[in-house]
Order: structure tokens, then C-alpha cells, then sequence
């Protein structure tokens, strides 16, 4: 099969371009700048938005996934074109050829949610929802909880987190509970999606670990992992919490900002079953990620 990877060069395209190429399919990989990748397609996701300009880029192609993402809103990667304009061209784009096979990278949690990323990630899950039910894709939206692995940003926070023997941590990390997924038993799970009959096509999966976890709790397991003790914690008052997201929010490369203190003041859990069934297996537990392979470098 032909595939489209837009987001190829991210965190959880990369494992999707390695689960992808190992089930044997041919990926054309959707970058943003030229990168010297095999019949790399390169796509200006802040400025492609008419489906026209997409057309030429479905030649030949059978399946398309758009696992891209940025998470908060900068003037180089405006999100709501990265998220919702772009992505929207694009389905519109399959509709008008007939690549009906499609699958949409989401988040869990975005019906629920109030930031940018939620609102402009679920823009474009409704827009495919309505192709879907006038009946011109076949597509699956993926909902993942929290992402682990190695070049991950939450993960990268979350490890940092781990390595401090004393924490003082925002009430939402202490209270919210998430259910982490292995970003490999992702791609993988996608995988599986391309290969199934379009009948058996679910419309949505939410991709989730077998239990949840607070995420005080899933830092303290990631310490216990790694060989250390459990450490202390306590909730850091409201008012450091605000100022340290205002900081985080001034440094583009920082995880910690306003909108990942959105995101994660909700809890980020779903029914472990489905996802579980697509992998044919249980997922990792959130207690073994550590050394587990499919939360590997990518």
C-alpha cells in the first residue's frame, strides 16, 4: 500500500514510518522542509489549505495519516492552520480522488477540552466525521492519553520530573489521572488499522494504556523503574503554578506552558478494552514503559 505520512519527521510519525515500512508498505513522507527522505513530499501545513494544492500530492497513493501536531501557537506554526486548515484541504483532497482510507492522530480528550490545541485538533476530527457520513472516506480517528517515548516532550517532562529526588508539583499533575501508551504499540495499533477490511474500519479508537494513573503517582513508578526510591511530593501553590506556566509559555521549546497545564488538568482516560483488541494483546502497563521496547528511540 502507498502512504502519505504527513508528519513523518515527528515524534510519533517517526514510529509510524518505522511500524509502516516493516508491515511492508511503501510511505511517502510528508515533511514540512525538504530532508533528503525517500519521495519525500514536502508541505507547507501553514499555508496549504485549499485542496487543489494537495491534488497532485495523492497520485498514486492508497491510505493517508496525519499524525501532525505542534503543541501551542507561535507565529512560525500557527496551530489552527497546522491543526485544522491544512488537515481539512487535505481530507477534502481524498474525498475528491477517492483515497477513502484515512487516519487522523488526535488526542484524547479534545471533546472535553478548552485550549487551542483541543479546539483546532477537534476541528479537523469533525470535519472528517461529516465526510465520513456523507459517505465519501472510510477513516478511523486515533485518540491517544499521553504518549511515551524516548523524543517525546511529555515524555522528556515526565522523566525530568523522575530524575528529583523532592518535587513540588502543580495540584493538576498531582490529581489528573492519564492512561500512558507506548508511542510503538501506537504505530503499531495503526498499523493494524490499514490492514483490516474497511468493513471492520472502527471510527474512532482511543488509544490507551491498560490502567490509569494519577500522573503523581506515574512519576513516582518512572522513579521506582529506574531503580530510585519513590522520592517526596507535595502541590506546588496556585499562584507558582500560574507563573511557572506564564515562564514556560515565553520559551518555545519548553513542554510546561499554559496549554500543557490545560491539558493536563483533566483526567485523560477511555475504556482499555478496544484498544487492546486492535493490538491483539494487552497494551504495556504504564509500571514496565521504562524498559520497554516499544517506548524506545524512534
Amino acid at each position: 500500500m502507498n502512504i502519505l505520512l504527513c508528519g513523518a519527521t515527528g515524534f510519533v510519525g517517526r514510529a509510524l514510518m518505522r511500524a509502516l515500512q516493516a508491515e511492508g508498505h511503501h510511505v511517502l513522507p510528508g515533511v514540512s522542509h525538504a530532508r533528503g527522505l525517500s519521495d519525500e513530499v514536502v508541505v507547507d501545513y501553514t499555508r496549504d489549505h485549499a485542496s487543489a494544492v494537495w491534488l497532485p500530492r495523492l497520485a498514486g497513493v492508497d491510505a493517508v495519516i496525519n499524525a501532525v501536531g505542534v503543541l501551542r501557537d507561535t507565529p512560525r506554526r500557527p496551530i489552527q492552520s497546522i491543526h485544522a486548515l491544512a488537515p481539512i484541504a487535505l481530507f477534502d483532497a481524498c474525498a475528491e480522488v477517492g483515497v477513502q482510507r484515512v487516519v487522523q492522530i488526535s488526542a484524547l480528550g479534545v471533546t472535553q477540552g478548552t485550549s487551542d490545541y483541543a479546539g483546532t485538533k477537534l476541528a479537523a476530527d469533525r470535519h472528517l466525521e461529516r465526510l465520513a457520513r456523507q459517505g465519501r472516506l472510510q477513516p478511523t480517528i486515533v485518540r491517544p492519553s499521553v504518549v511515551f517515548g524516548q523524543g517525546g516532550s511529555s515524555t522528556a517532562l515526565f522523566l525530568n520530573l523522575a530524575r528529583l529526588p523532592v518535587r513540588l508539583l502543580p495540584r493538576p499533575v498531582i490529581e489528573a489521572r492519564i492512561q500512558p501508551v507506548a508511542v510503538g504499540e501506537l504505530a503499531e495499533a495503526v498499523a493494524h488499522l490499514l490492514r483490516s477490511g474497511a468493513a471492520s474500519l472502527p471510527a474512532w479508537v482511543e488509544a490507551v494504556g491498560p490502567q490509569p494513573v494519577t500522573m503523581a503517582e506515574f512519576v513516582t513508578s518512572l522513579r521506582r523503574q529506574a531503580g530510585r526510591s519513590a522520592g517526596w511530593q507535595w502541590p506546588l501553590p496556585d499562584w507558582v503554578t500560574e507563573l511557572s506556566a506564564s515562564v514556560g509559555d515565553r520559551i518555545p521549546a519548553s513542554p510546561w506552558c499554559h496549554t500543557s497545564l490545560a491539558m493536563l488538568a483533566t483526567d485523560n482516560v477511555a475504556p482499555p478494552g478496544p484498544f487492546a483488541a486492535l493490538l491483539g494483546r494487552e497494551a504495556t502497563s504504564y509500571d514496565r514503559l521504562l524498559a520497554s521496547p516499544a517506548a524506545a528511540a524512534v
